[in-house]
């Protein structure tokens, strides 16, 4: 069977199949919907202001058909009345026009909406071959057309009897009334038998609303296949998708790589964990991670910091929470601020015993660190990071 028969299409269609659908043209359409809104509102417009149309009209035509002396004798003057008297018919029918022209352009929206396509003006010489417009003439659709046809006529047939049957001694009264009185009666019967008949062609334009409606998301439908297609066509390669995560991952590492020389300290575990924090003199919050990373990153933030001289503390415990509850960019936790504070003191006693002021200041070797923070404590609930150097993935990761 093809994959693109109507019984492997099974999936709904996408926006976008729908979108190039109505670039080309292609929209749900309602001849009958539209046919009933254009005469319906010609109906009521004739039923509200046909008496005033047709005194205008009839004024018009009394004009028309009376002239003096110089018209007779005259061509201008004759061709000004004429001239006057198409404009005067144009006045008059130029209301009810307008009217009849708006509902025609805003029936479209009832199915399928307003559709401007250049695309829908292109020859299209396949629907010349008479093969496929002989199979058109079989297909369902075309059976479907021609129920409409029948149940048309019929419903016209039934409702124009019934109409008839109720206004048949209206009709026939016409004979004794005067010309004046019967041609008004014979309009409102006309225009109130016009209406009831457009009325029941609403019943058909109710049906075949929803069922063009439905038609054409059923033909619209897409086979599984085709749906994989359209979403590896829009999201991409997956393998350059890859290619680019690693663009991206790289291009982080190496703006993360040029902060180290700007921390203040480097907190280590010693060799696997890899955190540099800094934080500013005259900082109001609190003190920032500016690089993280594991085994070969956390190698390179190591030379870095030595090649720079940015000070190395190796607290394990301190290091592996503020890897695994930081992000590049974030102040440290809470509970990590009493040892962040005595690793920062330490940094700056020594930096001021550097610069010849005070006594070396002692190394700390306990750093208060909430046991739930640890990700190799067992009291920490979280999930624990990788294993430094188990599985080649990681090495080298960054956040």
């Amino acid at each position: 069977m093809s994959e693109d028969s109507d019984a492997e299409k099974t999936e709904a269609a996408s926006p976008k199949r729908l979108e190039q659908a109505r670039e080309e043209g292609d929209v749900p359409r309602s001849r009958e919907v539209a046919t009933f809104t254009v005469l319906m509102a010609s109906g009521c417009c004739l039923w509200f202001a046909g008496d005033s149309i047709v005194r205008r009209l009839s004024a018009v035509m009394v004009s028309g058909l009376s002239m003096d002396r110089e018209q007779i004798v005259n061509p201008n003057a004759m061709i000004l009345r004429i001239a006057y008297d198409i404009g005067a018919v144009l006045l008059t029918c130029l209301p009810y026009a307008v009217v009849i022209m708006i509902v025609a352009l805003a029936s479209p929206l009832l199915v399928g909406g307003w559709l401007f396509s250049s695309k829908a003006f292109t020859p299209n010489f396949g629907k010349l071959n008479p093969i496929k417009g002989l199979g058109n003439m079989f297909s369902k659709n075309a059976l479907v057309e021609l129920l409409k046809a029948i149940a048309k006529t019929i419903v016209v047939g039934i409702v124009a009897w019934l109409v008839m049957q109720h206004h048949k001694e209206a009709v026939l009264g016409l004979t004794v009334e005067s010309l004046r009185v019967g041609t008004a009666h014979l309009v409102s019967l006309l225009i109130s038998a016009f209406l009831i008949i457009v009325g029941a062609l609403g019943l058909i334009a109710a049906i075949d609303g929803p069922y063009q409606m439905w038609h054409y998301a059923n033909k619209m439908k897409m086979t599984l296949q085709e749906v994989k297609q359209e979403s590896k066509e829009s999201d991409g390669n997956p393998q350059i998708k890859a290619k680019i995560r690693q663009l991206q991952r790289e291009a982080s590492r190496r703006r993360m790589m040029a902060d180290v020389p700007t921390a203040d300290v480097v907190v280590t575990n010693p060799t696997h964990y890899a955190v540099a924090l800094k934080y500013g003199a005259n900082s109001r919050g609190a003190p920032q991670v500016v690089a993280k990373g594991v085994d070969e990153v956390a190698a390179k933030i190591r030379e870095l910091a030595g090649e720079h001289k940015v000070a190395i503390l190796e607290a394990p415990a301190l290091a592996r929470a503020l890897y695994k509850h930081t992000d590049i960019g974030d102040e440290i936790p809470e509970a990590l601020y009493g040892a962040v504070a005595e690793v920062l003191a330490y940094v700056f006693q020594l930096r001021s015993y550097g610069n010849g002021h005070g006594q070396r200041p002692d190394k700390p070797r306990q750093f208060d660190v909430p046991p739930e923070l640890d990700p190799l404590n067992p009291a920490s609930q979280n999930q624990t990071p990788p294993a430094p150097g188990a599985d080649d993935k990681n090495k080298g990761n960054t956040p």
